[in-house]
């Protein structure tokens, strides 16, 4: 059994709680909190719960941390810091900042002889490894990715860190226009503006400058300052009424030609729809971190992206049994 630990308790740290439980060769030895351990209630009763501060106590025991922090400002810190000990996995999606998170988790782990996985869920994670098939099968073309419409947890994350805001949803839309023009085979060129726009469900604290905030948020570089943005100000009961689903998902296209003169067009579309954001991306970590565990064993360290693990990693199946009932 490859034994678990969840570093932080969100929506995430719940989700991997729920997926461990449906792998059979995985178990969950605890969830680290930055709270007070006894403030926090799991989802199943006999989950137990430390302070964060003494994992390091736990290292004996613990085959995979995964990581279930925020991009803006936990994972960052808490990556390269816990790599020094723990094999990790992380789902760092700040796309603009992760040859640096990169850089800065390799070092620790190779230093520490562990495998540090980072970047990994849908993406960047699956729709990244999507876009390198597609473009190694067809050189001469175009990729488009769309995300939504959904609840980025990311973004809703970063705008709750702004000060005087209570609680935030985010929502990314694909325009619709630029979806229908790359499926034709247009292959039209689309600024990031063109391809979504960004919605935001914000409740503020009392007396709180909401002009500050909007500003904030649409100036925010990485997250909103490229794209169309709207912003509403909304109560907590609003909120908790009709914002309280994770939605998410989104699609992979990459429009290429084949044939001596470039005659024949073809279309590759790789999509997603998901109930639960957090879920999901829940379960694409508990299973990346089962290639992490195997790796290690192997002798394998350093920094990985999902770019680095070979697929048979990831399935509780042997090899064996993958080419007779997969292949």
């Amino acid at each position: 059994m490859i034994k678990i630990a969840i570093a932080g308790y969100g929506n995430l740290g719940r989700g991997v709680e729920c997926a461990i439980a449906q792998n059979p060769d995985t178990e969950l030895y605890g969830v680290f909190t930055r709270r007070n351990p006894s403030d926090v209630k799991t989802l199943k009763e006999d989950t137990k719960v430390f302070s964060l501060n003494d994992i390091e106590n736990h290292k004996e025991n613990i085959d995979v941390v995964i990581l279930c922090g925020g991009s803006a400002t936990d994972l960052p810190v808490q990556t390269p810091k816990l790599a020094e000990s723990f094999n990790v996995i992380d789902s760092f999606d700040t796309h603009a900042n992760i040859p640096k998170h990169f850089k800065n988790v390799d070092a620790a782990a190779r230093k520490a002889g562990k495998v540090a996985m980072i970047s990994v869920g849908w993406d960047p994670g699956l729709f990244s490894l999507n876009r390198l098939y597609a473009q190694a099968i067809l050189p001469d073309g175009k990729d488009y990715t769309f995300w939504g419409k959904g609840v980025s947890q990311g973004h809703s994350d970063a705008i709750r860190r702004i000060d005087g805001v209570l609680d935030a949803r985010q929502y990314t839309i694909p325009v619709e226009a630029a979806l229908e023009a790359v499926r034709s085979g247009k292959n039209p060129e689309l600024t990031t503006r063109e391809k979504h726009t960004r919605e935001c469900f914000v409740v503020a604290e009392e007396g709180a400058d909401k002009a500050r905030i909007e500003n904030e948020i649409k100036t925010m570089p990485n997250y909103f300052a490229d794209y169309d943005t709207t912003v509403h100000f909304i109560s907590a009961e609003e909120m908790e009424r009709d914002h309280s689903g994770i939605p998410h998902g989104g699609f992979v296209i990459r429009c290429g030609n084949t044939g001596l003169n470039n005659e024949k067009t073809h279309i590759i579309e790789y999509s997603l729809k998901l109930d639960s954001n957090p879920e999901f991306t829940s379960s694409v970590l508990v299973a990346y971190a089962r290639a992490a565990y195997r790796m290690n064993k192997e002798g394998i360290s350093g920094c990985k992206t999902v770019f680095d693990v070979a697929p048979a990693y990831l399935s509780p199946m042997s090899a064996e049994e993958l080419r007779a009932n997969v292949l």
